[in-house]
This record gives structure tokens, sequence and C-alpha cells, in this order.
């Protein structure tokens, strides 16, 4: 059957129907988009321009803070738009793009964690090959497979709400284009796209963070047979990755594992992985990490 569009621009409802509330979280989340730029750009400055950056751990940490700044980038323009604005319609090319970035980039995300979990079962469970096993061309590739999965997993998502009909209702009941509020607009049955986007979305979430989780579980488990010293530091570097993982992928799981409702408190679970995860990932692995508070007192003070 040919595609039939009529659609050409959507209407998002956004986060809040309220005036009162809107005004509010206009500058609350103005504030969390300044926060998530200076943190994730500290960071970001510092492991570059200091030796920690031919440590893996911290190679990783300096993708995951530039990732954290393009993936917000790409939802706070209509987030903070619609909380200020009248006007909140956004072109059908426009949403498509923005569909495309937020799930490439956290696709991109998603998967260095996967590789920081990797470097660090490596660290504390095979640490005699450590420097075999994670050398700098492991890593660069870790974050080449990383980009490479992540588009083909938006090109596929991309791909599949193109070939939807679009002819009636275009308002949109969330503060960005996402999949599952669009296929709601959809004049068809959505049974079969459905169930792809759950495969594509919800599965690869909920398997990536039990994955995650086995590896952590197991990482803790090997923890016994170091010192004491060594146990503290290594739990203090783990403990920061695991809240980072928690407060990233259970919003995913609750979001895209369920099949798409009426439930519209989807896109208030969504400000945890698109809002707050990146705010506090900066103060989650500089608070707890003495090498990068020494590393930032280093480079920072010798500037100021």
């Amino acid at each position: 059957m040919e595609n039939q569009n009529n659609v050409t621009e959507f209407v998002l409802l956004g986060l809040f129907m309220n005036k009162k509330m809107k005004t509010i979280c206009f500058a609350f989340f103005l504030l969390c988009y300044f926060a998530i730029f200076l943190g994730n750009f500290i960071i970001f400055m510092t492991i570059t321009c200091s030796h920690l950056i031919q440590q893996p751990m911290y190679y990783f940490l300096c993708h995951l803070a530039l990732t954290d700044l393009a993936y917000t980038s790409t939802v706070f323009p209509t987030l903070i738009r619609d909380l200020a604005a009248e006007s909140k319609t956004i072109s059908f090319n426009f949403c498509m793009t923005q569909l495309f970035a937020a799930h490439l980039l956290g696709g991109v995300e998603m998967f260095i964690l996967v590789s920081m979990a990797f470097d660090r079962y490596i660290a504390i469970c095979k640490p005699l090959y450590y420097r075999v096993i994670v050398n700098q061309h492991r890593c660069n590739m870790l974050i080449l497979t990383a980009w490479a999965v992540a588009f083909w997993h938006s090109i596929a998502q991309l791909l599949m709400v193109l070939w939807l009909p679009f002819c009636g209702p275009n308002q949109i009941d969330h503060y960005v284009c996402d999949v599952k509020p669009l296929l709601k607009l959809v004049c068809t049955d959505t049974h079969i796209v459905s169930v792809l986007v759950i495969a594509n979305n919800g599965m690869v979430c909920l398997v990536t963070f039990l994955v995650l989780l086995a590896s952590y579980i197991v990482i803790l488990y090997n923890l016994r047979m170091h010192s004491a010293e060594g146990r503290h530091k290594a739990l203090s570097t783990c403990g920061s990755h695991i809240m980072v993982v928690v407060l990233f992928f259970l919003p995913c799981v609750y979001t895209y594992v369920p099949p798409p409702s009426d439930n519209n408190s989807e896109k208030e679970f969504s400000v945890m992985y698109t809002v707050i995860a990146p705010m506090l990932n900066p103060l989650i692995y500089t608070l707890r990490n003495r090498e990068m508070k020494n590393a930032m007192r280093k480079l920072w003070y010798h500037k100021i």
C-alpha cells in the first residue's frame, strides 16, 4: 500500500499544560541546561587537557560527556520553546531529524556505558591482562562500534516511522518527537509496528541493562579477593558507574518496553534520561573520583 501522508507539521503539547507550572519549569530547565553544558564541558576539557585521556576509563568518560552535551542539545530546544513560546508547531522534516538524532546519540551513550562496564570488568577481574586487552586500538574500536550500532538502530527507527501514514491528527502529546507518541497519530493499524518498536527500543534497553547489572555483580563478587584499599577504590568507581546506569536505563525501560498506550506519564519519566541523568553525570563522576578532582584542581586553578 502506498504511503499517504497529509501532515506537514506537528504540534508538540509539551510537558505541562498549566501556565504557572510552565514559568517555573522554564527557569528550572534553563538552569539544568546550563549545568549540563558547564559540567560536561569541564569534564571534557579536564580529561582532554590532562594525562587522564591516556587511561581507558577516562577516555570513555570524555566521550560520554561529549555525547551528553550533543544529546541534550537535540532535546532542549523544543522543551524550552514549549515552556516559553505560544507557538508549538514543528515541521515534519525537523521532527524526523530530531527523532533520528535523539535515538542516535542515546544509542551511542548506551553503548559507551557498556564499554565502561567492560573496562571495569577487565581491570578488576583480569588485572594482569588489562593493558593487553584494553589498549588504545580496542578503545577506539569500541567507540566506533557504538556509533555504528547506534546509527543502524536510529536509521531503522526513522525508516519505520517514514513508512507510516499520517493523515489526520497532528498533536504529539510530548515535548520531543519520539516514536511512541507518533504511533498514536498514525491512521492505520500499528500492532506490528508497535512490536517492532518494543523489539528495537524496549528489548535493547532491557537486555543491555540486565547485562550491565550482571557484569557489575560479577565485578563486586570478584572484589572480595582484593585488598581493603583496592576494594574501596574499585567500589567508589563502580558505585559511580552503577548510579549512572540506573539513572539512564530504568526510565528508558519504563518508557520503551510497554506497548504504546494512553498513559501520559512516559513523557515525565523521559525527563530522567534526557535532563536529570546528563545533569548528574558530571557530579557523580567527579565528587566520588579523587583522580578527576586532582586533575580539575591542577588544570583549572592553574588557568585561573
